[in-house]
């Protein structure tokens, strides 16, 4: 499989992240691993979105410092970014709403359909205009007519970067422009991208949880854009989604990340770095990078056993 037909993915993760722990980075970069293994996925971006301060969860600290604290823990990251839109609605968004506001962004920005995990071959890919009398973005005389896959994935990795990827200074974060005018991608009709949700395997049994989820949210997350799990303690994936019946009906678009790395829940557990925190446990080293620690202690987060 050539590099154009493999599929292009961004790695999509929503949560509390209260705070963001070395594991919630150990994921992305695990399933980015796994999804190249398997000679069928490029991974091209991923995103950190946390969960907007209504969601009510005891214990969660401002959006405010949670977006910094997400900034701080993939700054070093050349792939990884964090996008503000979730914390900066009106209200608390479901996990379906923010998927599909990514997908919906992508299209205004970069001018193409995102493919359907259920329908690939029925969708336009990326690399497809949407008015094929426009003019193409590259104007140089000097460029071969025909684009090649380099320069197509070098528009959307640019056109990424202007949605989730810009990094302003940690004090303040913006929008792209949703209306700019980035040009038209040329044709490069073997290309496909989609957003796939990035979770743990504890997600995935909420999923069985009657009444939890909405049904018809679920049917879309799983049947449209799909799901990548990070087992967590030796879950049995399996299972979990033999018990619930939309799980089964899209097992085909839930891809499991199999290596042979322990991944104890407690690594990735924002709980357990709390209370760390809170006890004055210096293993909390295990848990949170150095930037975000320091960024703990100076605004006096998690003193308190409420949060």
């Amino acid at each position: 499989m050539t590099e154009t037909t493999k599929t292009h993915v961004i790695l999509l993760a929503c949560g509390s992240f209260n705070p963001i722990t070395k594991g919630h980075i150990q994921m992305f970069e695990r399933a980015r691993d796994y999804l190249h293994k398997t000679g069928r996925f490029i991974v091209i971006g991923g995103i950190v979105s946390p969960v907007h301060d209504s969601y009510g969860k005891q214990g969660l600290v401002s959006s405010r410092h949670r977006l910094i604290m997400c900034q701080l823990a993939v700054q070093n990251s050349d792939w990884i970014r964090v996008d503000p839109w979730e914390c900066y609605q009106d209200t608390w968004q479901t996990t379906c709403s923010v998927l599909e506001h990514h997908r919906d962004l992508m299209k205004r920005v970069t001018g193409c359909i995102l493919s359907n995990v259920n329908t690939p071959s029925m969708t336009p890919v990326i690399g497809q205009p949407q008015h094929e009398n426009t003019q193409p973005i590259y104007q140089n005389s000097n460029v071969p007519t025909k684009p090649t896959a380099a320069k197509i994935l070098g528009k959307v990795g640019e056109s990424l970067s202007r949605i989730c990827c810009v990094r302003p200074p940690v004090e303040r974060f913006t929008f792209v422009d949703e209306n700019a005018n980035l040009g038209t991608v040329m044709r490069y009709e073997e290309i496909e991208l989609r957003i796939l949700l990035l979770c743990g395997s504890d997600l995935l049994e909420s999923f069985c949880i009657p009444g939890l989820w909405n049904e018809a949210d679920m049917e879309v997350i799983v049947g449209d854009f799909g799901i990548v799990v990070v087992p967590r303690d030796a879950a049995d994936t399996d299972r979990i989604m033999n018990h619930s019946s939309i799980l089964r009906k899209y097992k085909n678009n839930i891809m499991v990340v199999k290596d042979d790395i322990n991944h104890p829940m407690s690594v990735v557990s924002s709980t357990k770095s709390r209370l760390a925190l809170q006890h004055g446990d210096g293993h909390v080293v295990d848990y949170l990078s150095q930037p975000v620690i320091d960024y703990i202690l100076k605004s006096q987060l998690y003193i308190n056993a409420s949060g």
